[in-house]
């Protein structure tokens, strides 16, 4: 019988090149099995036990069938309502002067010549800073007898308000709080496009004879859209997640009056405080769908696509 052939080195490498992809993958798998088995456990698992709670009456064990009464619960709940009110409030005021103050702050460093390291790092150490200690510094900040800010008030003859007792001002205290923690990622997001933008076109206008204001108007502003598109709605998925620093200042129920409690404050105060699981969870898909709207809304309204 004839023998066959010797399988020549050529074909021998091509064997093993074909092997190798394989073998290559798998070690890929099983790289990337410990981060999927904590995406399963920490992510998927939650939500979907979520999901279930939200249609049964639950105290966290346990639980009887309940269809879609807890989600009426909510909805009709004027709790949850307020809470939703006093969350784009919040939300609102945060961002309509955080984004136009943090843009013009962002030129004004972008037009210095020298020391713009210096203005960044001092602009964004606040952002930096844990918020739970930053609303804790607040507390101190704006209590209303040994608060530096009632302080330097009463040196300049003006009125000194309850800031954290009084509903109207306990709201604006929170906004200014929210202003001060993100307005340094605002700078740090404007700073970047703008310097991301052409030198070309300013070149331009200026032998066409432009002023630096139109210059600002015309060319500036309207290659930073994308940029406020982008800042509006982080900033309003931010602000619909709000509650680390209205628990640490007004506690589950938000006091004053519920006055700055939100919804994710109302969640937890009904999940944790309560024991009401099946509400909390309810409550966390009607903010999911509340989110899921408004983003598609701001995406919308800034002509952008997914």
């Amino acid at each position: 019988m004839r023998s066959k052939p010797n399988r020549t080195k050529a074909q021998s490498e091509i064997a093993l090149g074909t092997l190798r992809p394989k073998r290559s993958s798998l070690i890929w798998y099983v790289f990337l099995a410990p981060a999927f088995l904590g995406i399963l456990c920490f992510m998927v698992y939650p939500i979907l036990e979520s999901l279930r709670l939200s249609l049964f009456n639950s105290s966290g064990t346990g639980g009887t069938w309940a269809g879609l009464a807890n989600y009426k619960t909510v909805l009709s709940s004027s709790e949850f309502w307020h809470s939703v009110y006093n969350t784009f409030y919040i939300g609102f005021f945060q961002m309509i002067i955080t984004i136009p103050l943090g843009f013009i702050f962002a030129s004004m460093i972008n037009s210095v010549a020298f020391a713009k390291n210096f203005f960044k790092v001092i602009f964004f150490l606040p952002n930096v800073t844990a918020i739970v200690a930053a609303a804790m510094i607040f507390t101190f900040v704006l209590h209303p007898d040994m608060g530096i800010l009632n302080y330097f008030l009463d040196k300049v003859g003006l009125p000194t308000p309850l800031w954290l007792s009084n509903p109207g001002t306990a709201k604006w205290a929170i906004i200014l709080l929210g202003v001060w923690h993100w307005i340094g990622f605002v700078i740090i997001i404007c700073l970047a496009n703008l310097q991301a933008i052409s030198p070309e076109l300013y070149e331009a206008s200026t032998i066409d004879g432009a002023s630096g204001l139109q210059q600002w108007l015309f060319i500036t502003i309207p290659n930073m859209m994308g940029t406020f598109a982008f800042l509006l709605i982080t900033g309003w998925i931010g602000a619909l997640q709000r509650f680390n620093e209205v628990y640490v200042i007004g506690g589950p129920t938000g006091s004053p009056n519920r006055s700055i409690q939100t919804v994710v404050a109302y969640i937890y105060e009904h999940g944790f405080t309560g024991f009401q699981f099946g509400i909390a969870s309810a409550a966390t898909y009607v903010l999911f769908v509340i989110i899921l709207i408004f983003t598609m809304f701001n995406l919308k309204l800034t002509k952008m696509k997914l």
